[in-house]
């Protein structure tokens, strides 16, 4: 139904506008170098970025998400809605289902959108200011759409996704596991015979939230690989890693498994409030849908 995406438009523009933050954050948390931080943890960075780029600074490449996310999650809600009614049956099961093909099918936007917003949000007015992507060149990037232009003008179509295995195996298992999570947290706060849209919007913050959150500590590692992939040679303009495995290597010597959570909490804290607004907004706009289409029925 085209009504699943035009829901998952509302919702990806509410997430946005209420997490980009907490994601510039946990970026530039995961991207940072060890041997020389700048960043002493999620406090620490959240008040550097301020002080260094004013509080704007932490909307820093919101361009990108902000089209792409409206996007990405009118393409998820929607392929997962229609999916789900395919399926033979409607369980935890069959929503893990529709939402990993859901995941996988947005994973071609989703990819060069978040590898634009990271080397956006790795800019900052400080001594890394500018992007060192050749080996002699250094460029700072106006915008988002200026970083995309200059991304395939220098690396092609392949530099764009750059990252994409890792994005779509994220996806897929987040995806999955977000929507099979929601609908667990709905029935145990509701009875079985009720459904969901007759949530309190209190209810409907809390399962989005925990559903968020829940969809995170899954897949969170893969996201740091991902991140550290995709921002590899950006400021010394020499690429580090050779493949997803290399990267691990590297980063498993250098810091330990702690790599693997570097970052955590910002996207916890990023997590809840996130999706509780995506949700939210979701459902309140089948609700308004459902009252208007049963105020025409009763003309």
């Amino acid at each position: 139904m085209a009504l699943d995406f035009v829901a998952g438009c509302f919702g990806g523009l509410a997430g946005i506008l209420v997490g980009h933050p907490f994601d510039t954050v946990k970026v530039c948390l995961q991207a940072q170098n060890i041997n020389n931080p700048q960043y002493r943890g999620t406090i620490h960075c959240f008040t550097t970025i301020i002080r260094n780029d004013s509080f704007l600074g932490l909307y820093k490449g919101m361009q990108s998400p902000l089209v792409g996310v409206t996007f990405i999650n009118a393409i998820i809600f929607g392929t997962y809605g229609n999916v789900l009614r395919r399926l033979p049956e409607d369980n935890s099961r069959s929503r893990f289902i529709a939402g990993a093909i859901a995941g996988t099918c947005q994973s071609g936007v989703a990819c060069p959108m978040e590898l634009i917003k990271t080397w956006m949000q790795l800019q900052s007015k400080g001594n890394a200011n500018k992007l060192t992507l050749g080996k002699s060149s250094q460029t700072k990037f106006r915008s988002s759409f200026h970083c995309l232009h200059h991304v395939y003008k220098t690396h092609g179509l392949k530099g764009c996704y750059r990252g994409m295995n890792l994005t779509v195996l994220r996806e897929a298992i987040g995806c999955g596991t977000y929507f099979a999570s929601y609908d667990a947290i709905c029935k145990s706060i509701l009875d079985d015979e009720v459904d969901p849209l007759y949530l309190t919007i209190s209810k409907m913050l809390f399962a989005g939230g925990m559903t968020g959150v829940i969809s995170w500590l899954v897949t969170y590692p893969i996201d740091v690989l991902k991140t550290r992939i995709q921002a590899d040679g950006l400021h010394t303009g020499v690429m580090e890693y050779s493949s997803v495995r290399d990267c691990f290597l590297r980063s498993y010597k250098k810091e330990g498994p702690k790599f693997l959570v570097r970052g955590l909490n910002s996207a916890l804290l990023r997590a809840f409030p996130v999706n509780a607004a995506t949700f939210a907004a979701v459902e309140l706009f089948y609700k308004f849908i459902g009252s208007t289409e049963e105020d025409d029925e009763e003309y």
